[in-house]
């Protein structure tokens, strides 16, 4: 069970600190965009610091606002009850209705991928020899359409693939990008099962359904790239026994190894899953297996004719002839945090202030569960939440017995493994935030790892947290008119 501090006066004005400042870095992003793109500094972004424009929608979110009223009301009472792989199904089906109808309150769900800039443009090129043009794709770079320019080959091979089964076209993209980004919900329920217990993970089930970041699942190609990295993370947690987990920790390295040849930016996103595989303790032979997936990935690449550094070096100087490079570095630097703010919501940043102040709390016989020490029992499966509470029970209130400080006593507590998989996302964003080449164009670009960040909503107090991560959702749609 999630551990909370008292909901005390102190705590409230906390909380209302977190949310203006969440509301402040927004406004004084936008602010500062519009004086920059009215200067003609930011010619390319009409509404900074999102590439986008200004919109109202009314009606056709009706659907929408529905849904999202049913979901506030009874999601998280749902998934409260039966077995969790219920409760998984359920959540999934409501980020599945709620991201499809946020995308037919406007331009539809296969509008986005019909742009000539799209991965789809360049299947004609592609034709009937995939390793021909693999083999030829950093050569011939600068002849392709904007974003495989900025991408390494693997998003144009995985719509071949779905054309060559008789799937192609946008609406299947789409379709095929819903569903994988979608189902992260899914995957990252059963990691936070496995990590923190089922009682973290039914919580989180809503606010991964309900994510604002679901406007740009249903009409970014990084929705997809969200999905295959969930379920990489999520992999390495599943199975019992060596023989099972060595056998799934193989398969999340093949989709984690993918990552890089999907997105160039998702490099600092394995941050996640070596997080993950710490805390799940993963065995020798898991961690060697999914290494060896890992590397078939990067080998197939290869004797294919695609070397990803050269890849890199590539789209690199692309990008520096392009537009977007000329974008200031400082204002972005900040700006895309704002951006971030608005594809987690609000939720997010209470909950980060909940968090923390939970996880500095001193140990009490209040603060940690009275479970007694049952050694030998647990084992590698064992949540880490459960294997914890044992050592947390002798800790509570004399941690300087075992020489630890009250902090690191606090450590000790079952919701630690949410916090440090949050704060892998986080400092992942970072990463790609200081080096500089995500000027603009980040509420897609962060939108896997914006999933992983917004576990922390399940922080926040009450279910009109729920309600506000909706609230955001449906104004993101009713006021933006995105290209994705």
């Amino acid at each position: 069970m999630l551990v909370r501090p008292t909901d005390t006066l102190a705590e409230v004005r906390r909380t209302r600190a977190a949310l203006a400042w969440w509301g402040a870095l927004i406004v004084a992003s936008f602010a500062a965009g519009a004086v920059l793109h009215a200067l003609g500094v930011l010619r390319i972004d009409h509404l900074p610091p999102l590439h986008a424009h200004f919109r109202v929608l009314t009606v056709t979110l009706v659907p929408a606002a529905v849904l999202a009223a049913v979901a506030v009301r009874f999601l998280p009472g749902v998934v409260r009850r039966g077995g969790f792989g219920r409760a998984s199904l359920v959540a999934y089906g409501f980020a599945l209705a709620w991201t499809v109808l946020l995308a037919m309150s406007g331009d539809g769900l296969a509008a986005p991928f019909t742009h000539p800039q799209e991965y789809l443009a360049v299947l004609p090129q592609v034709g009937h020899d995939p390793l021909g043009w693999l083999a030829g794709f950093t050569r011939r770079l600068g002849e392709y359409p904007t974003h495989v320019r900025g991408h390494p080959p693997l998003p144009v091979l995985v719509l071949w693939a779905l054309a060559a089964v008789g799937l192609g076209g946008p609406l299947w993209a789409a379709v095929l990008v819903i569903a994988a980004g979608c189902s992260a919900t899914v995957a990252i329920g059963l990691t936070v099962r496995r990590l923190a217990g089922e009682q973290a993970a039914r919580r989180a089930l809503p606010y991964l359904a309900l994510t604002p970041a679901s406007v740009w699942i249903a009409t970014t190609m990084d929705a997809f790239f969200a999905g295959v990295g969930a379920w990489g993370v999520a992999l390495l947690v599943l199975g019992r026994g060596t023989t099972a987990r060595t056998l799934w920790a193989a398969g999340a390295g093949v989709l984690l190894g993918a990552l890089p040849y999907l997105s160039y930016g998702l490099v600092p996103y394995l941050l996640i899953p070596v997080t993950v595989a710490v805390l799940a303790r993963l065995p020798r032979p898991a961690v060697t297996a999914a290494l060896a997936g890992a590397a078939s990935v990067t080998a197939a690449f290869a004797a294919g004719g695609f070397w990803w550094p050269a890849g890199v070096v590539a789209t690199h100087a692309q990008w520096a002839a392009d537009p977007g490079a000329a974008r200031p570095y400082l204002y972005f630097l900040v700006a895309n945090l704002a951006v971030l703010a608005l594809t987690t919501g609000p939720a997010t940043a209470t909950g980060f202030r909940r968090l923390a102040v939970a996880l500095t709390n001193r140990p009490s016989a209040s603060g940690l569960t009275n479970r007694p020490a049952a050694s030998g029992l647990e084992n590698q499966s064992t949540p880490f939440a459960l294997r914890v509470r044992p050592t947390a029970f002798a800790l509570r209130g004399r941690p300087a017995a075992f020489g630890l400080s009250d902090r690191a006593a606090s450590l000790c507590l079952g919701d630690m493994p949410v916090a440090f998989v949050v704060a892998a996302a986080l400092v992942a964003v970072l990463a790609l935030d200081l080096i500089g080449v995500t000027r603009g164009e980040v509420e897609r670009i962060w939108t896997p790892f914006a999933l992983w960040i917004g576990l922390a909503a399940a922080y926040a107090p009450g279910r009109r947290a729920l309600a506000t991560q909706a609230i955001t959702g449906l104004l993101l749609q009713a006021l933006i008119l995105s290209p994705w």
